[in-house]
């Protein structure tokens, strides 16, 4: 069981952001602090949609409780996802600079949740670029999609090679181990994930599919803070996925006792760049 503290978007409705980290986690036995940077009704692809961002002054001071009633000592790894505006980035790269004086220190899982093809960004220019001076540097892991990787490093990504070469430029800059890139390039019909670390590059290839719910990357996310192999994490999201084909929302409760019993995806090696 890991010890998990996330960051991230929560929705009243549905299962995006913590509200699918949250319960694809909780699943699996692993214990979950999550702290909402904003709060919605439901995903803003719907029709309707109210909520806000919390101020940053009372994450500030629920933060301070967490530390004082003990909930803080012993995270093992911090996850953040969306975040509102630049003052939360603060926020969230001030908390995490502040665990990684603990013992132990804790592993950070960076999602930079920009955008997404065709739309591009998603979030303003100035929160995008807050994440990439301030977060990504912090990080472990990174997980964004190809996309955000693309405006991350502002290298081109339009093939499977290009992508293993922009993911590995973040490294001179940042102490992440490993960039894991969804969304990657694949042959038609296919969708790739590509996990890129200084001494390897492992790809893998599924099946795409239609009528896939929002949050899938979030619980992505999620499985690699828990400490899960991409391969493994990957095994429990392919066959969410196709339990959840068509509905709403992710699956999450209703096939857990599928999902998370999944078997691993096994990769394939790419040559060293």
């Amino acid at each position: 069981m890991a010890r998990i503290l996330a960051l991230s978007s929560w929705v009243a409705h549905g299962h995006v952001g913590l509200s699918a980290a949250v319960p694809a986690l909780q699943a699996l036995g692993h214990e979950v602090t999550p702290l909402p940077m904003t709060i919605l009704s439901n995903h803003p692809g719907w029709p309707h949609v109210a909520g806000a961002p919390l101020p940053c002054d009372q994450l500030g001071a629920m933060i301070e409780a967490l530390d004082r009633n003990g909930w803080l000592a012993g995270v093992e790894a911090v996850l953040t996802g969306y975040m509102p505006t630049p003052d939360h980035v603060d926020l969230a790269a001030a908390l995490i600079r502040r665990l990684c004086r603990s013992r132990p220190v804790p592993r950070v899982i960076v999602d930079p949740v920009l955008g997404d093809l065709p739309k591009g960004l998603y979030v303003p220019v100035a929160v995008a670029e807050a994440v990439r001076d301030r977060l990504v540097p912090l990080a472990d892991t990174l997980t964004p999609n190809a996309f955000e990787l693309g405006w991350l490093t502002g290298e081109a990504v339009g093939t499977l090679e290009a992508v293993q070469v922009a993911a590995a430029g973040l490294f001179p800059s940042a102490p992440a181990q490993t960039v894991l890139v969804t969304s990657a390039p694949a042959p038609e019909g296919w969708i790739g994930t590509l996990s890129v670390s200084r001494h390897a590059a492992l790809s893998w290839a599924t099946p795409r599919r239609n009528g896939v719910p929002n949050g899938v990357g979030d619980v992505l996310s999620g499985l690699i803070a828990a400490g899960l192999p991409a391969g493994a994490a990957l095994g429990h999201l392919s066959t969410l996925i196709e339990a959840s084909l068509g509905a709403p929302h992710l699956r999450i409760v209703e096939s857990a006792s599928d999902w998370t019993r999944a078997a691993p995806l096994h990769p394939q090696s790419l040559p060293e760049i």
